[in-house]
């Protein structure tokens, strides 16, 4: 019994070990929404980013039973990808006192918007509209590591999924959202 506690404690303090051990870093991202992100290495070759951020006046699109719809508004946004780094061990022959990489990842976004303007009613902009998605995102970036704990990126993350609008006359209707416009500039402290 006591062999197994051991064993227990050894294994769960050799995994905090691990963890702890794995390349991290936190900073924000500026672009077509602005926010924080976290990313956490899982070897060499692969990371999770996960990202919090919201929009000012960011477009979206959108396709519904009532029609195509383009809008400007405030938004929160939500995302995490799995990144595969230096994919295909395609790397940056350059490499002066820091490393560049190159980073592809799929993985899932959502969201909330409000005080949302658009052309959905008869093409004449001012129709107010709170609206929410959910779906697959995709990234694809470049970042260099400095020699110290400084990392820059930029990076697109484009977003599919499904798409709920709510009208301030209280109609809803569902359809297809996205968003191909979020190229973004990260700023990193790694740890």
């Amino acid at each position: 019994m006591k062999k197994s506690l051991f064993l227990g404690a050894l294994m769960v303090a050799m995994g905090a070990t691990m963890a702890y051990a794995q390349p991290r870093a936190v900073g924000g991202r500026v672009g077509a929404f602005e926010g924080v992100s976290y990313e956490h290495g899982f070897g060499d070759n692969n990371m999770l980013e996960i990202e919090l951020g919201w929009g000012a006046h960011g477009r979206i699109n959108g396709w519904s039973n009532a029609g195509n719809w383009h809008m400007w508004g405030y938004s929160l946004q939500a995302a995490a990808t799995y990144d595969w780094i230096d994919p295909f061990n395609a790397t940056f022959p350059w490499s002066h006192k820091g490393e560049w990489h190159w980073y592809l990842g799929v993985g899932g976004a959502g969201g909330y918007g409000w005080w949302g303007w658009t052309n959905l009613a008869a093409d004449i902009w001012g129709y107010r509209l709170d609206w929410g998605f959910i779906g697959a995102a995709g990234r694809v970036g470049v970042e260099y590591d400095f020699w110290f704990p400084l990392q820059l990126s930029i990076d697109w993350r484009p977003t599919l999924g499904v798409g709920l609008l709510d009208d301030s006359n209280g109609g809803a209707s569902a359809g297809l959202y996205w968003e191909m416009t979020s190229l973004s500039l990260g700023v990193r402290y790694k740890f």
